[in-house]
């Protein structure tokens, strides 16, 4: 394999030997970091938190007490029936490094006021875990306050009976107040991209039935997996069988893969790093496509069971997929991928949903639009901070610019429908905060704003870190 470091190398046995070659990469982040003004940091580092203060200003002010804002029509609006404070919840931890006293003060009052889980809805399991769950347990850790806490428990277990399946494999839909489960069939993203959020509540509480029940799941579908060792992308949780036998890394089975590598630097379950090896070597095996193009680096899809090469769709989420090339170290391919990611972005200044990376297309009529979605950003910073490469940085700062010029509107920001035209689409989502504002501060953040030593960020890029094992050292991004 065309790997800088053995993956086994790379990832020792022990956490606090097991993450990732801070020895190698230190040098060339300590120069490049030299070559950036202090003035030109601290400059955007005000942009950035002036752009979030601005979203936020509009939930306020339109949508206080909903899940998100629409700011050019300034009104807001619910992903259910009631509201479950999604953008509250989702921002804290963005505000909380961002030093926003005023801002978290608005965030709790609210949070601490009015969510409430006893509600007769039937709520999306893993949505509401990413961002909820995952938000009130990261607030928790960084801000201390027992409430955020004893939510995130209450809300864990009005979710459980989701994992009460023949297979163990969870049920896409759960109803908060009775406990009812539904939505018959899934994907891997919604088995195992929990993983993070009900394996801190565990060690967190001292209850195993949360990170036992979500571990089930995973092993159950990875015991399922094809014959090339991918996932496939619908599987039914009653039988185990594949109902769609596509493999990918997009959406539907993205954070499947994702989880299996934090699972392993946060709790160092070795079942993890077992599942995640044979996921990866399958992903570069039949997904990493570099002959469609000439000289370039893309991720297509394949048939899960032949390897045959079924599309070369490469989009937004996939974008997620360098993070893990950098956690592992494997650096060469992460840099190839990153010239993909930035070729899709600037070809109309700011990144469709999906393309065809043969023709630079929207893959699908109506693939055209931006959902403000941080992946592309988020791999920019993660390869920005494993090389010490000024181009990384010089790419994730027009990537802010990109969405001060073409998502900002005189109420906030709102999402793009078309990249090509900018035409506005008037809604502006909880992971704007989470997420993307978060990648683009973090880019521009002084080196005490994070503590790399400590933290995984979950993939709606809450910080989890482990109160556990007061000893650990371990550095799974190779910084300090």
């Amino acid at each position: 394999m065309n790997r800088n470091l053995s993956f086994t190398q790379c990832l020792a046995t022990s956490l606090a030997t097991a993450i990732l070659f801070t020895c190698l990469l230190l040098p060339q982040v300590s120069l490049a970091k030299d070559k950036i003004s202090k003035k030109e940091k601290k400059e955007y580092q005000e942009r950035v938190k002036t752009a979030f203060i601005k979203g936020w200003d509009a939930y306020m002010k339109y949508a206080k007490g909903l899940d998100a804002v629409n700011p050019i029509s300034e009104k807001g609006h619910n992903w259910y029936a009631e509201s479950l404070l999604m953008t509250p919840v989702d921002a804290f931890s963005t505000m909380y490094l961002m030093g926003l006293e005023k801002e978290m003060s608005e965030a709790k009052e609210l949070i601490f006021s009015e969510l409430n889980f006893d509600k007769d809805l039937e709520v999306q399991q893993f949505e509401i875990a990413i961002r909820i769950l995952g938000g009130l347990i990261s607030a928790y850790q960084l801000d201390g306050d027992q409430r955020f806490l004893d939510l995130a428990v209450d809300l864990a277990d009005r979710m459980l009976p989701v994992f009460e399946s023949p297979t163990g494999i969870p049920y896409r839909l759960v109803n908060l107040r009775t406990g009812a489960t539904s939505g018959q069939g899934t994907n891997p993203c919604e088995i195992g991209s929990m993983m993070l959020e009900y394996g801190m509540l565990s060690k967190l509480t001292g209850d195993s039935k949360y990170y036992d029940l979500c571990k089930r799941g995973i092993v159950a579908s990875f015991e399922r997996r094809g014959k090339t060792g991918l996932q496939g992308s619908w599987i039914d949780q009653d039988t185990g069988e594949w109902a769609d036998t596509r493999a990918h890394i997009s959406g539907g089975i993205d954070a499947y893969y994702e989880y299996l590598l934090k699972g392993y630097l946060l709790f160092g379950d070795k079942d993890f790093l077992e599942m995640y090896e044979v996921s990866r070597d399958a992903v570069n095996k039949y997904l990493v496509d570099e002959t469609s193009v000439e000289g370039e680096f893309w991720i297509g899809w394949a048939d899960m069971n032949t390897g045959e090469r079924i599309s070369t769709r490469f989009g937004a989420l996939d974008c997620f997929w360098n993070g893990c090339y950098v956690l592992e170290g494997d650096i060469e391919r992460a840099e190839k991928l990153q010239a993909s990611i930035n070729k899709m972005w600037f070809l109309n200044d700011i990144e469709p949903e999906a393309i065809d990376y043969t023709t630079m297309q929207p893959f699908y009529k109506g693939a055209e639009y931006y959902m403000m979605r941080p992946e592309a950003i988020e791999s920019t910073y993660y390869v920005w901070k494993a090389t010490g490469n000024k181009t990384y940085y010089v790419q994730g700062k027009k990537m802010f610019e990109s969405i001060e010029k073409y998502c900002q509107v005189d109420n906030g920001y709102v999402q793009l429908k078309d990249v090509r035209t900018k035409e506005k689409w008037d809604t502006l989502e909880s992971f704007f905060f989470a997420e993307t504002m978060k990648y683009c501060f973090l880019f521009f953040a002084d080196d005490d704003v994070f503590d790399f030593e400590k933290y995984v960020l979950n993939t709606e890029a809450h910080p989890l870190f482990n109160t556990w094992d007061k000893g650990w050292k371990g550095n799974h991004h190779g910084i300090k």
